[in-house]
């Protein structure tokens, strides 16, 4: 182990010291993709002792292009993220503990995920998980590393609760529109690889103690323009923000915003959360529609078959994927259709 982390160690912001807080911290990350992906692997390869790993979606063969986890068998599979990464990430470095969870992150269970965490970092592709996790993190009063990705541009944030302004602060109280996603725009793996590295540099700086070093800016790039602004945001904390000011209401935590359907940012597919289902029984389910489609897929995560036109996934956690249209009303109604939502 000495001999692992040596070159860590003789890095002197961190030393011998910062290796061992490294081994005793945790980490939430929010995603397993373009993002997730290179930031999960520096922080096993550092040897961070504990991370939870949170990720709704499936390999899709699109992913592959930029996602470094995965590999044409986890996309002809339809392997979970999480579950994918875990697999190769459990290969890099076997005494770093991974807990893989294929759920989408909800009102409901963001407190559990968060629970006991030192750090969390956002590799999500979507406002409002990401006002999510800036509710419940102003809550617990723990740091969270914004990122975002699209084309070649990317930004990043680290929120310190209490300290810094948090996204709220920034963005205001509403999901802002994307009128630009992976989908119509496409994205390069290089700015993905870059923000991811922002991202895992500041929590190497808050696991090790290094508060003083953590950026105090909103860094956005533009790789393709050649582009880079580094924007000061302490002075945009504002005392009447809903999520860290004075009176917090969380209004994305406590239900007040957000949404139990969405379209899904890059893949042209609607996601539609059953918040009065715990747990789905794919085995009856896949029984059921094999006559539908004779290539329908199906293992202990999902079950994925096509009607339509459309591929629907089935998530044993209540969740549904409509592939191939972005009208919510269309979703539900083949879910109506053809699993009895």
């Amino acid at each position: 182990m000495h001999e692992r982390y040596s070159r860590l160690a003789l890095f002197t912001p961190i030393g011998k010291k910062g290796v061992e807080h490294l081994r005793r911290s945790s980490v939430l990350v929010v995603g397993a993709g373009a993002l997730g992906g290179p930031v999960l692997e520096i922080l096993v390869r550092a040897g961070v002792g504990n991370i939870r790993l949170v990720d709704r979606d499936y390999v899709d063969w699109s992913n592959l292009q930029r996602q470094t986890l995965f590999n044409e068998q986890d996309a002809r599979r339809m392997q979970p993220k999480a579950i994918a990464a875990y697999h190769y990430l459990s290969a890099v470095n076997r005494d770093v503990h991974i807990e893989p969870l294929v759920s989408d992150v909800t009102k409901d269970n963001v407190r559990d995920f968060i629970q006991g965490m030192d750090v969390i970092i956002d590799a999500t592709d979507n406002f409002e998980t990401r006002f999510l996790l800036n509710d419940a993190a102003c809550e617990a009063g723990i740091p969270w590393i914004y990122g975002a990705v699209i084309g070649a541009y990317g930004a990043s944030l680290t929120v310190m609760p209490g300290q810094t302004p948090c996204l709220v602060c920034l963005f205001g109280e509403e999901t802002p529109q994307q009128r630009e996603t992976c989908d119509t725009t496409g994205v390069i793996a290089p700015a993905s690889q870059m923000v991811a590295s922002h991202q895992a540099a500041e929590a190497l700086k808050l696991l090790t103690h290094n508060e003083a070093s953590v950026r105090d800016t909103f860094v956005a790039f533009d790789l393709w323009k050649n582009e880079h602004v580094e924007m000061k945001v302490s002075h945009k904390r504002k005392p009447s923000c809903p999520a860290c000011g004075d009176h917090p209401s969380y209004p994305y935590l406590s239900g007040q915003k957000g949404a139990s359907t969405s379209v899904l940012c890059g893949r042209d597919t609607v996601q539609i959360r059953l918040r009065n289902v715990r747990e789905w029984d794919l085995v009856s389910m896949a029984a059921r529609v094999r006559s539908l489609d004779n290539e329908t897929v199906y293992n202990t995560h999902l079950l994925s078959f096509q009607v339509e036109g459309h591929r629907i996934v089935a998530f044993k956690d209540g969740r549904v994927l409509v592939h191939h249209t972005k009208d919510t009303a269309t979703a539900r109604r083949l879910c109506a259709k053809y699993l009895g939502m």
